[in-house]
């Protein structure tokens, strides 16, 4: 989910969730690049292409599935679970797909618009009647499409500090927690991505069902789809050897990480899934619900879900703004760009592609079907790096729509060691001007205490020795030290150095040299957007400690 040096979220907010690798503006000096055509490339061949990629990029494993014309044309694995491991990825391999759950969410919901159990334009409190955002008017308007379009006026992964890293939040407790949070726009003014309201939508499918999300997704998804190997939970996969390993970057490294339960967010990215099953997942999608090879006890065709309801889920709804692309990626650039119902719609060579990605420790995800093709491709990686994705998507999709093909793993390696190039240099700039001599306001004793944030809730700085270390009391693994930077703002310093979310805590002090709140920012731009530091303001709680 967080990566250093290659593929962040903060950029995946247009790519996981979507389509090219976006990449630092010219600077304001910079001469103009004049768009090329892409470098051409040898015929394709997807072993020798993902071998490549797997180099490439520093990926230890991949998984890819592609359908065509309501046949599995691929389901395999490549590389290893593990780094440092023999155990080879194959077709039944698990990965973490995260937020590629988001539309087996939406899904489950068009299932119970086909049964008549709600509407996609029902008041979201009709089902759900202690649901409350920060606004009045919006708890009141808000309905089951606005939980799963991004329109809601929540700024991007606002509150995800509330389930990453895993805590110890209940799935409730989130819920409860959203009227705390304030909007960052007006209500379906724009697109801003978000994944708690998907946690809202997963809440309204348990209970519907009378039991879990998990149970729920078994019972009406994966059971009638055949997709026997997918597991709602990490929880699921104990005991079960063929799964991949998360790997994250440490340093610039890659190594392998613990994978962190999100038990309280499956709604938006509790799906783990192989090759051979995202496989079936893409063909039901493609064939508008239609369950190949099933008929019910009357003899008709088994479904999923209504023609309706599948027209329905790749409807555009949210109008995404669409960010100009490097020169190299300009053959990407689409006409339109929107979200549907947990999908992400746009074209690509004059067709529609519907879409999603996914991220989270240690695993990459992404999932693209083109409808007039009947083609559909899954992308699944063991570690943090859009780059490769993107690379094969475009190389794959140039194959099978006939395309001609470009060199996309050198020009995308290119643009990823540029935008890395250029985020170093900044933070180079930024340290350089620091006030480097500057010296805090008070005793580093004074800044010790609780604080509290009206959605997150408590943040604790407490001596250790010498150090001091902030911690938030609901994550237990979002601990670390305070690093003086200047004047009264510090670093914290994660002890989990394969998050890359090394944040600013800046101290802001009333007029007789009082704490009166405190401010956090993320250092690096590549810092996964889910670490939404910036929506925190915290206020102290309790005396700090006297001076000495």
């Amino acid at each position: 989910m967080h990566t250093k040096q290659h593929m962040n979220r903060i950029a995946t907010a247009i790519v996981l969730a979507f389509s090219s690798i976006t990449l630092p503006a010219l600077a304001a000096d910079a001469v103009p690049i004049v768009a090329a055509a892409p470098a051409p490339a040898p015929a394709f061949d997807l072993d020798r292409d993902v071998a490549s990629a797997l180099k490439i990029f520093d990926v230890p494993g991949m998984a890819i599935a592609i359908v065509k014309d309501g046949k599995v044309i691929t389901a395999k694995g490549f590389g290893v679970r593990k780094l440092g491991e023999p155990a080879a990825v194959d077709a039944k391999t698990l990965f973490e797909v995260a937020s590629n759950s988001k539309g087996f969410t939406a899904a489950a919901l068009a299932m119970l618009v086909d049964e008549g159990k709600l509407a996609w334009d029902d008041p979201v409190t009709k089902h759900l009647p202690g649901f409350q955002m920060h606004d009045s008017y919006v708890t009141g308007a808000m309905t089951i499409r606005d939980l799963l379009t991004h329109r809601s006026g929540l700024g991007l992964g606002a509150g995800d500090l509330l389930w990453w890293p895993t805590t110890t939040f209940t799935t409730d407790e989130i819920i409860e927690k959203l009227r705390y949070i304030r909007p960052a726009t007006s209500f379906r003014n724009s697109y801003a991505y978000d994944n708690l309201l998907y946690i809202v939508a997963g809440k309204i499918i348990a209970d519907k069902a009378g039991k879990s999300w998990g149970e729920a997704m078994h019972e009406r998804i994966l059971a009638p789809l055949g997709m026997t190997g997918t597991t709602t939970s990490l929880a699921e996969n104990a005991g079960n050897p063929d799964v991949a390993n998360a790997h994250s970057k440490i340093n610039g490294k890659i190594a392998a990480v613990k994978s962190l339960p999100v038990p309280n967010a499956v709604g938006a990215v509790g799906i783990n899934t192989n090759a051979e099953d995202i496989a079936k997942w893409m063909m039901v999608l493609l064939d508008g619900g239609k369950i190949a090879g099933v008929t019910n006890k009357d003899g008709k065709e088994a479904r999923l879900f209504s023609e309706k309801q599948a027209r329905e889920l790749w409807t555009a709804q949210t109008p995404i703004k669409i960010p100009e692309p490097k020169p190299a990626l300009a053959a990407t650039k689409p006409n339109f760009s929107a979200y549907g119902l947990g999908f992400q719609l746009r074209d690509y060579k004059g067709m529609k592609v519907a879409m999603h990605g996914g991220a989270l420790q240690g695993f990459y995800s992404r999932v693209l079907m083109v409808p007039e093709a009947k083609l559909g491709v899954a992308i699944l990686t063991n570690a943090e790096n859009g780059g490769s994705m993107t690379a094969l998507q475009w190389r794959i999709l140039d194959h099978y729509l006939q395309a001609a093909p470009s060199d996309w793993l050198a020009l995308v390696a290119k643009l990823e060691q540029d935008q890395h190039a250029e985020e170093v240099k900044k933070q180079g700039k930024a340290s350089s001007a620091r006030a480097a001599k500057s010296q805090p306001s008070l005793p580093l004793a004074s800044y010790d205490g609780e604080y509290e944030d009206a959605w997150y809730g408590k943040v604790v700085i407490r001596p250790e020795g010498k150090k001091h270390i902030l911690s938030f009391t609901r994550t237990p693994d979002l601990t670390g030290e305070l690093e003086h930077w200047q004047h009264d703002t510090f670093i914290v310093r994660w002890k989990e150095r394969n998050f890359n979310a090394d944040a600013y805590v800046t101290f802001s002090l009333n007029p007789d040299g009082s704490i009166d709140r405190v401010k956090m920012v993320p250092v690096s731009a590549e810092t996964d957007f889910s670490y939404d530091f910036q929506d925190l303001s915290l206020v102290p709680v309790k005396p700090l400690k006297e001076k000495k």
